[in-house]
């Protein structure tokens, strides 16, 4: 191994966005006009998958999200389609919550999703939206574990649909379904690692928030992650990209992460048994 690899055979990557061209356009331009990223990373399945072994990762969750309603069902349908043609692929599910929810999420499970995808701001929805509670309940049924954008970063801050109260509600009410919040719950991280210490069934991702550059789009600082929450956390926090949706190389999602002074065990746990454990798989 040379240094800057990830040093973990059977890498997983818990937080990349596939979705059609048409939807990954729309999220590009909306990003743009509101933060002025820019993206050359490609969009197409193969090409990421590509780019990914390139970098050691073996497997990744897909991501979808539906914007608005009567598009969930669709969307499910192509990302379980794009998965049963890839050994890689991990394709989780979405819903609208003005969709009917236990049945498109219900289809989804049915047909081979691994879990549940809610882009709380975007999607105009908390996590402890009563709308939701037939997804959660097939969660609870099916085993299968769900992925919030619950904080408020990257633009969010006003947003009445994410932060630490409405995330902490919802576990109150499902404390049996596995929960992941993004981005380490930036900018209320702090809050959400409390929660993951307090709640085995509470995971967090890295994705973008311990970018070596994340401080040249927002106001964080991955210092402010002490070494000591990987080792503390280890086996609940997940490393993730949020490829190929960020302004930057993907080296640069993990380059800081793999210079650490952390362990073995912490290593494994972020870069593969975490996410492992989240799906189901080492429980």
């Amino acid at each position: 191994m040379t240094t800057g690899e990830i040093p973990v055979d059977g890498a997983i990557d818990a937080h990349v966005h596939l979705m059609p061209d048409r939807l990954m356009v729309a999220i590009r331009e909306a990003l743009n006009d509101t933060a002025g990223w820019e993206f050359d990373h490609p969009t197409n399945r193969e090409a990421i998958e590509g780019d990914l072994r390139e970098h050691g990762i073996e497997r990744y969750i897909a991501l979808p999200y539906a914007h608005k309603p009567d598009i969930a069902a669709d969307l499910n349908e192509w990302l379980l389609e794009e998965a049963s043609n890839s050994e890689m692929c991990i394709p989780f599910a979405t819903v609208h919550p003005a969709d009917d929810v236990h049945a498109v999420v219900e289809a989804a499970f049915k047909n081979g999703a691994r879990g549940l995808k809610f882009q709380c701001p975007v999607q105009e929805v908390a996590p402890d939206d009563p709308r939701l509670d037939p997804a959660y309940e097939l969660c609870a049924k099916y085993d299968q574990p769900v992925l919030h954008h619950a904080g408020n970063a990257p633009m969010f801050e006003g947003s009445p649909h994410v932060g630490i109260e409405r995330f902490q509600q919802f576990r109150e009410q499902f404390p049996e379904v596995r929960a992941c919040c993004a981005h380490m719950g930036t900018f209320e991280h702090e809050a959400f690692l409390d929660i993951a210490r307090a709640d085995e069934n509470v995971y967090l991702d890295t994705s973008f928030a311990m970018a070596t550059v994340v401080d040249h789009h927002v106001d964080f600082d991955p210092a402010s992650i002490d070494d000591t929450i990987f080792e503390d956390l280890a086996g609940r926090v997940m490393y993730g990209s949020d490829y190929p949706n960020m302004p930057h190389s993907y080296e640069q999602e993990y380059e800081g992460l793999v210079r650490r002074d952390l362990s073995e065990m912490a290593f494994e746990a972020l870069f593969r048994e975490a996410t492992e454990q989240f799906l189901g798989e080492g429980l």
